[in-house]
């Protein structure tokens, strides 16, 4: 085993070889193609596309001649050693680095991934959460993303999202300001950082994390990879939280790609006034669980035992008394003094209850003597207005 806890590498085997072959002439998430390689295996999809014999079911004669055409053009050899001179490696299924929950992907699952980095992303992907949302957020969402990613990293999370303007590179940020784990899935080439603007973000992930993607080096992006993109995020990860979401949002479709793979969908609210958090209250009006910080995600996620601390509101002086003395206390009249034997009957008690009571309370500084009556002091009407205990 490597310092990072990856295998040596070895010289790509057939399989292997075919895989990256494939992965220029079938796209991203194409159930078809899945189909092809789980029924016929790898060897034998090569070898029709590269024969340009009849078509493998599922497709018709315009699609089939053009895979044929990109399989003309395919060098995994190529591709290998473009990802060698990237610092890249090529895992597959069945390779000890490659996580297993991306088989609950059935015949969308990757042909395989391109990974920069130097730590194993199967065990990074043991214990990781999705952080995604809009590109265009408001700084109430920058701020939620990246205190929700630093707050993950110090429980021992690891932060995936997609690397993109906004949500995406928020909580990348958050996580690595916070020296924790993140991982960022690429629609594209993993030599090829996009956005341009976030070369040097992805750039430092590489160095300390993991720059993770399904397209050989040197392929671009495109709008629907993006979406595809996305069901790999979900799948790799415990669960996916949406930050600031419009309801048109691509982020979105990460979510539904969790809900559907069984993965914990959660969102975090915004101002109900405000359109980009619009598909996040869409989200939670259904199926997804609304949180408010990393405790409340760590607890859905994490293992038994990781709860949440409870919400409650602030310890009043008042609280702290005892079910007798704070009603006696309720009984004494606000703007004047009182007899024990009118406070008794209002409180529910006998006179000489409500007396000892009343010399409690004094000693407490809430109530103070006035003849044979009792009134409230004016620290303890204070107290009552600030929630500050009377002196």
């Amino acid at each position: 085993m490597g310092e990072a806890g990856q295998s040596p590498p070895r010289e790509p085997d057939e399989e292997v070889l075919g895989r990256v072959f494939l992965g220029r002439v079938i796209e991203p998430g194409d159930e078809v193609g899945g189909r092809w390689v789980r029924e016929f295996g790898v060897g034998e999809v090569v070898r029709r596309v590269k024969g340009g014999g009849p078509a493998l079911p599922g497709v018709g004669q315009v699609r089939w001649a053009g895979l044929v055409a990109r399989a003309a053009r395919a060098d995994p050899e190529r591709d290998l050693a473009l990802a060698r001179a990237a610092g890249a490696r090529f895992v597959a299924p069945g390779d000890p680095e490659w996580p297993g929950q991306l088989d609950d992907l059935a015949d969308a699952r990757p042909l395989g991934l391109w990974v920069r980095g130097r730590p194993s992303l199967r065990m990074w992907a043991l214990r990781s959460v999705a952080v995604v949302g809009a590109r265009a957020c408001t700084a109430y969402g920058t701020h939620a993303a990246a205190t929700l990613a630093a707050g993950l990293t110090e429980r021992g999370w690891v932060i995936v999202s997609g690397g993109a303007y906004g949500i995406d590179a928020a909580a990348h940020r958050g996580a690595l300001a916070a020296g924790g784990a993140t991982v960022v899935v690429l629609a594209g080439g993993v030599d090829r950082p996009y956005p341009r603007g976030h070369t040097n973000l992805i750039e430092r992930i590489a160095h300390q994390g993991l720059v993770i993607g399904e397209l050989p080096p040197g392929d671009h992006p495109t709008p629907s990879r993006f979406i595809l993109r996305n069901r790999v995020i979900a799948a790799l990860t415990r669960g996916t939280v949406v930050v600031e979401a419009a309801c048109r949002s691509g982020s979105l479709a990460t979510a539904r790609a969790a809900q559907r793979l069984g993965r914990h969908t959660m969102g975090v609210p915004g101002p109900v006034t405000s359109a980009l958090s619009a598909g996040v209250h869409e989200l939670l009006r259904g199926e997804a669980t609304l949180v408010t910080d990393a405790a409340e995600v760590a607890e859905l996620v994490g293992d038994m035992g990781d709860l949440a601390p409870p919400r409650t509101g602030p310890v009043l002086p008042r609280d702290l008394l005892t079910p007798a003395a704070r009603s006696v206390l309720d009984a004494l009249p606000g703007d004047r003094a009182a007899p024990a034997g009118e406070i008794a009957p209002a409180a529910r008690t006998t006179p000489d209850e409500a007396i000892a009571r009343l010399y409690e309370l004094r000693a407490l500084g809430y109530v103070e003597r006035h003849g044979v009556g009792w009134k409230l002091t004016r620290q303890a009407v204070i107290s009552a207005r600030t929630g500050r205990p009377p002196r």
